[in-house]
């Protein structure tokens, strides 16, 4: 998570919610992303999916069997359907999403029995880190706008 939440950092250096992402398998990282909805003015550059598309080009499959995804928000219904589609083992996060999180908060697509693969997802891992680096963010940004509105 420790990685995810530098890469994080990487995302709000160019001004886009600081949320980061990697693909581990057999304890080792092997894709990385962090958002860049801004950069790449695309609504699907969130940092899991891009760190799934960097994760199955180098495993040279779509199944990422044996992998697991560390990201520090709670995952989206796009970035979970992305995790279950891409067959990832385990999701854990860091902050919980009141307004989009899709692992237990808002509605849990691992959990639905229709869906034929259920990732194991483990929710608040460095959880005050990942938080606070979102909602720093996000203070800045209001302030920001206030000052622009004044």
């Amino acid at each position: 998570m420790n990685a995810a939440i530098k890469l994080a950092a990487k995302a709000e250096a160019k001004n886009e919610v600081p949320v980061g992402a990697v693909v581990v398998k057999d304890g080792k990282i092997i894709a990385r992303g962090y958002n860049k909805r801004e950069t790449d003015c695309c609504a699907t550059s969130h940092a899991e999916m891009i760190a799934i598309k960097k994760a199955c080009k180098k495993l040279g499959a779509w199944r990422l069997i044996g992998c697991d995804l560390y990201v520090t928000l709670e995952p989206c219904p796009m970035c979970c359907g992305a995790a279950i589609n891409a067959r990832i083992d385990n999701i854990f996060f860091g902050a919980y999403d009141p307004k989009a999180g899709a692992c237990g908060t808002i509605l849990n697509l691992c959990e639905t029995k229709e869906l034929n693969h259920h990732p194991a997802v483990t929710g608040g891992v460095l959880e005050k880190e990942c938080s606070s680096q979102l909602t720093s963010f996000f203070k800045k940004l209001r302030r920001a706008k206030k000052e622009i509105n004044n």
